[in-house]
């Protein structure tokens, strides 16, 4: 039937129009999934034990840095199991209400990790702004070491998290938690070599804003991606115009219109759009060749393309 939809996805027969295999796709993202949520799960374990040394250390050595990294460290705790439930939500299938199924839930989890974060950032600004006029003595010696000790406990969550999913921005978003601790530890390891040697206990409240300010800046990064996801932009690395002269360069395509590029959740990106072919009789030859060209250029699995004529087109404008 003239301008009926032609949907590139896996719901149809396979001998229907559009028909797409996505059963190679389905278990890719399961196979990221399952890797993604044992190292959010170790990354999680190692981070809540260290943060009570690091919180306890903090009171007893009187360092606002220590402080800062272990509250910093609770933010990441709550971010990592945040992140370990979306990725068990997203796991579960899709039903009838909600074709989508829970992907979603990842991005809504980074939208909220990202703000925690700007609101740790804001805690260590109010902070390091109290200590600047009257900066307390800190114990730096034992500081040093359980700085050390941080570090130590972030870079090898970050290695943990680096080798999972990349594409998953559930653990992007986990991972930059853990970076700006490490960096966190980074600083309370100069302010505490700072004041062991120099007795410049000035050097606490001051690497604790320069650490809220690199906080600030991934937080920034999370929530505008995710906020970007929630409006359906569309993705930075796809190109509306390029789609489209992927899609004009199929033979018998006369032109594309309606065309909508969004993602679903990380790496999985959806697009629909018209296009006017020449021959409805040959729809299925370049079904195939746009869903090829969507698949090996752009990373789009899910595509819903209407197919129609010239004529159908024009009653796209008429004004009913």
């Amino acid at each position: 039937m003239a301008g009926a939809p032609i949907h590139n996805h896996d719901h149809e027969s396979p001998q229907s129009h559009g028909h797409h295999d996505h059963s190679h796709h389905d278990h890719s993202h399961l196979h990221h999934r399952e890797g993604s949520k044992k190292a959010l799960l170790v990354v999680l374990v190692l981070t809540s034990l260290y943060m009570v040394t690091e919180g306890i250390g903090g009171w007893m050595t009187n360092s606002l840095a220590l402080l800062a990294d272990a509250g910093h460290m609770f933010t990441d705790a709550g971010a990592l199991g945040l992140s370990f439930a979306a990725i068990w939500f997203a796991s579960r299938p899709p039903t009838p209400a909600k074709s989508f199924g829970y992907y979603r839930f990842e991005i809504l989890a980074t939208l909220i990790n990202g703000a925690s974060l700007i609101v740790v950032a804001g805690g260590i600004f109010l902070e390091a702004f109290k200590r600047l006029g009257s900066a307390p003595e800190v114990d730096s010696v034992p500081m040093l070491f359980i700085a050390a000790g941080g570090l130590c406990v972030n870079l090898l969550g970050a290695y943990i998290l680096s080798r999972a999913d990349h594409d998953s921005i559930n653990v992007q978003g986990a991972l930059a938690h853990v970076i700006g601790d490490a960096l966190g530890s980074v600083a309370a390891i100069v302010a505490g070599l700072l004041m062991w040697r120099f007795g410049w206990y000035l050097a606490d409240p001051i690497v604790s804003a320069l650490v809220g300010v690199l906080i600030l800046k991934s937080a920034w990064g999370l929530v505008t991606m995710s906020v970007d996801i929630l409006l359906q932009a569309t993705p930075l690395h796809i190109d509306p115009q390029k789609v489209s002269a992927v899609i004009l360069d199929v033979p018998g395509v006369i032109s594309v219109h309606d065309l909508h590029i969004w993602t679903v959740t990380s790496g999985m990106f959806s697009m629909t759009c018209h296009v006017v072919v020449e021959d409805l009789e040959a729809s299925q030859a370049v079904l195939c060749r746009m869903r090829d060209g969507m698949r090996e250029a752009f990373r789009i699995d899910h595509a819903t393309i209407q197919v129609e004529t010239a004529d159908l087109e024009a009653c796209h404008r008429l004004d009913w």
